[in-house]
C-alpha cells in the first residue's frame, strides 16, 4: 500500500518522506511547487529522493480539486494520507490572503473530500498550527484552550482546517488527525523562519528584526522531533466512539520549552563566529509575544517525547546552513 504526502518538497513534508520510506512504506509525494520562496531549494529537496525505491513524484496544486480527485484512479493502492501542503507564513497573510484561502481553504477541502472517497482510507494525519492560540495569555497553550479568537488571516485558515476536519469526521466518520506544530526548525528549513532568516542576514553583516523589542519566547521544535510526532500520529488513527464522538483528534506538538528569542540568536551567533546586528523593531500585526506547548495529550496518546533542545538542533541546522551555501 502507498501514503500520500502532499508539501512533500517542503521542508517537513520531505523529512516525513524520507521516514517512511526509511521504514519500508511505499510513498506518493505531491507538490506545487510555488514560488512563495526559492523553488530551488525545493528541488534540492526533491533531489534527496533521487534513487530512493517506493518513492513517486507528482507535481499537483491540491487547491485543483479535480486533480486532486484524479488520483484515487491513477494510483489505486493509498490507504494513508499525511495532507502538509499549505500556504505558510503569518505576515506573508496580510499581504497575500486569497493564497492563503486558495491553500489551506480549498485545498484542505479538497483533501477532505479525497479521503472520504478514498476506499479504504484508513486515516488522514494533517498540519495545523500553534497559531491558532491567538493571543492567549494562559501558558503553556493546551488543546482544550479556546482558539476562536485568531489574529491573522494565516491563524484563522488553520483553524478553519480544523472545523472543516471535525465535520467530515462527524458526516463521514474519516479518521483525521491535526497535529499543531510549533516554530519547527533544522537543516533544510524554509528561508522565511527565524533561523534561516536570521543565519542569512548575520553571516552577510546586514541587521536582523527583532520584533517586540527582543521581548520574545518561543517553543521551538527541532525538525526529527516532529517527523517522531507525525509518523506516530499516522500509526494511532483516533477510535470512533459514536455520534458524539467522532473520530477526530487535535494535537500539540512542541518542545515543551518557551525559549528566549534572544538566546536563540545568541547560539547562532556562537556558532556563526559572528555577532549580529540587531534591529529592534515594535510587535508586529498577526504576531505573538510567546508559544509554548503543553504536550501532555501527545505525550499520553502518541508517546511523543521531544529530545532536542536548542543548544542542540542550532549546531545542526548552522552546519547544514553553511554546507548548502558553500559558506566556510
Amino acid at each position: 500500500m502507498t501514503i500520500l504526502v502532499t508539501g512533500v518538497a517542503g521542508f517537513i513534508g520531505h523529512y516525513v518522506a524520507l521516514a517512511l520510506l526509511a521504514r519500508g512504506e511505499r510513498v506518493l509525494g505531491i507538490d506545487n511547487l510555488n514560488d512563495y520562496y526559492d523553488v530551488r531549494l525545493k528541488q534540492a529537496r526533491l533531489r534527496r529522493f533521487d534513487g530512493r525505491n517506493g518513492f513517486a513524484f507528482k507535481k499537483l496544486d491540491i487547491a485543483d480539486p479535480r486533480a486532486v480527485m484524479a488520483l484515487k484512479d491513477e494510483f489505486k493502492d493509498i490507504d494513508r494520507i499525511v495532507h502538509l501542503a499549505a500556504q505558510a507564513g503569518v505576515r506573508y497573510s496580510l499581504v497575500n490572503p486569497f493564497a492563503y484561502m486558495d491553500a489551506n481553504g480549498t485545498g484542505h477541502l479538497a483533501m477532505l473530500e479525497f479521503a472520504r472517497h478514498l476506499p479504504g482510507c484508513k486515516h488522514m494525519v494533517y498540519a495545523s498550527s500553534s497559531s491558532v492560540y491567538g493571543a492567549n495569555t494562559k501558558l503553556p497553550f493546551a488543546v482544550e484552550d479556546p482558539t476562536d479568537r485568531p489574529i491573522s488571516i494565516y491563524a484563522a485558515t488553520k483553524k478553519a482546517c480544523e472545523l472543516m476536519s471535525r465535520s467530515y469526521a462527524h458526516l463521514y466518520r474519516t479518521r483525521l488527525t491535526g497535529l499543531r506544530f510549533f516554530t519547527v526548525y533544522g537543516p533544510w528549513g524554509r528561508p522565511d523562519m527565524a533561523a534561516f532568516l536570521f543565519a542569512d542576514r548575520i553571516l552577510r553583516g546586514e541587521p536582523i528584526q527583532v520584533f517586540n523589542n527582543g521581548d520574545m519566547k518561543r517553543d521551538f521544535t527541532y525538525i526529527d522531533d516532529i517527523v517522531a510526532g507525525v509518523l506516530a500520529a499516522l500509526d494511532r488513527p483516533p477510535a470512533d466512539l459514536g455520534p458524539a464522538d467522532p473520530p477526530h483528534r487535535v494535537y500539540n506538538l512542541g518542545n515543551h520549552r518557551s525559549e528566549r528569542l534572544l538566546d536563540f540568536i545568541a547560539i547562532l551567533e556562537r556558532e556563526l563566529g559572528q555577532k549580529a546586528k540587531l534591529d529592534l523593531q515594535p510587535m508586529q500585526p498577526g504576531d505573538v509575544k510567546e508559544t509554548y506547548a503543553d504536550i501532555q495529550a501527545s505525550e499520553r496518546d502518541l508517546g511523543f517525547k521531544p529530545a532536542t533542545p536548542i543548544s542542540a538542533g542550532l549546531p545542526r541546522f548552522v552546519q547544514w546552513y553553511k554546507e548548502y551555501h558553500g559558506a566556510k
